[in-house]
C-alpha cells in the first residue's frame, strides 16, 4: 500500500490547477488530516506508514469534490467564525473573516444597552447571532431568515455553541416576521452581489453557494434599500444600524441611510483597507 506522503503527492497532482501548487499541496494534505482525524504534527511522524484501502477510496473521494471545485468547508461540513465551531451546508454561506468586523462594531455599540436587543436580519448559518450569544449572555438575541433550511442550520450551531436558550429564531422576510418589535441593533449581512459580477466570482462562490443569499438585483442594492427603511422603523430611539458592504457600495449604502433618517452614519474598514461595515445611529 502507498504510504501517507505518496497520497499526499498524488492529491496535490490530482487538484493542481495553474499556479496554485502550493494551494494544491495544503488542500491535499489538510483533507487527509481531516480524514484521519489527525494533526500535522502526527502526520509528520507516520509519514512513511501506509493508508489503508477504505480511508484510501474516502480519501480520492474527497480529492474529487475539491478537484470540481466544492469549497473545503462544504467538504468537512464545518468551519470556524469569531473562534467558534459552525456547521455549514450548501444551505448558507460560509462565514468570511471579513464578517467578524460586523460583529466587532456590534459588541463595540452594544456595550451602550444594559440588555441589548439585537435582531440580525438574514442570519444564514447563524454566525453573527451566534457569535453575539456568546459574547453577550445578557443580550436578547433574534436571529431571521426566509429560508428555513438555513435556520435549521443555524439552530444546530447555537446548540453547538451553547447559546440556544439565548437565540430566538422566526423565519420571514428581512424584519417582517418581527414587526412591531423594537430593537437596539439591527445587523445585516445581507445579499450585495450584483447578478452582473456573477461572472466573475470564484467558481467555488458562484456554483456552490447559495444564490438567494449571494445576489441583489442590478446594482446589488436591493436588499440595502428594502432594509434601512424597515430597520429605522424597528429601532428604539438612540438605536443602531450595522451592515456589511461590498466593495465600492460606501457612497450608495450611505445615501440610503442618509435618505431613511440616519444620523452619526460611518465606515469601518477591513484588514484590506476596503470599507466593509456600515454603522448608523436612529437619532
Amino acid at each position: 500500500m502507498p504510504s501517507f506522503s505518496s497520497y499526499v503527492v498524488d492529491g496535490a497532482m490530482r487538484l493542481h490547477l495553474g499556479p496554485h501548487r502550493d494551494r494544491a499541496r495544503r488542500d491535499a494534505e489538510t483533507m487527509l488530516l481531516h480524514l484521519l482525524g489527525k494533526n500535522r504534527a502526527w502526520m509528520l511522524a507516520h509519514m512513511d506508514d501506509e493508508l489503508g484501502y477504505e480511508c484510501a477510496e474516502q480519501y480520492i473521494a474527497l480529492l474529487e469534490r475539491r478537484f470540481a471545485g466544492e469549497p473545503m468547508q462544504y467538504i468537512f461540513g464545518e468551519t470556524e467564525f469569531y473562534r467558534l465551531p459552525f456547521r455549514v451546508t450548501r444551505d448558507v454561506l460560509i462565514p468570511r473573516p471579513e464578517t467578524e468586523h460586523v460583529v466587532e462594531k456590534v459588541l463595540e455599540l452594544a456595550a451602550k444597552f444594559s440588555n441589548p436587543r439585537i435582531v440580525d436580519v438574514g442570519t444564514g448559518s447563524g454566525a453573527i447571532a451566534v457569535a453575539l450569544a456568546h459574547e453577550l449572555p445578557e443580550a436578547e438575541v433574534t436571529a431571521t431568515d426566509i429560508s428555513a433550511a438555513a435556520l435549521n442550520v443555524a439552530r444546530e450551531n447555537a446548540l453547538r455553541n451553547n447559546v440556544a436558550e439565548h437565540v430566538r429564531f422566526v423565519e420571514g422576510d428581512l424584519l417582517d416576521p418581527v414587526a412591531g418589535e423594537q430593537f437596539d441593533v439591527v445587523v445585516s449581512n445581507p445579499p450585495y452581489v450584483s447578478w452582473g459580477d456573477r461572472a466573475s466570482l470564484a467558481a467555488e462562490v458562484r456554483d456552490y453557494e447559495p444564490g438567494q443569499a449571494l445576489f441583489a438585483g442590478a446594482d446589488g442594492l436591493d436588499v440595502y434599500r428594502r432594509l434601512i427603511p424597515q430597520a429605522f422603523a424597528a429601532l428604539a430611539q438612540d438605536g443602531y444600524v450595522v451592515l456589511e458592504i461590498g466593495y465600492g457600495q460606501e457612497p450608495p449604502v450611505g445615501a440610503l441611510l442618509g435618505e431613511a433618517g440616519f444620523e452619526n452614519i460611518e465606515f469601518i474598514p477591513d484588514l484590506q483597507g476596503i470599507p466593509r461595515v456600515a454603522a448608523a445611529r436612529k437619532m
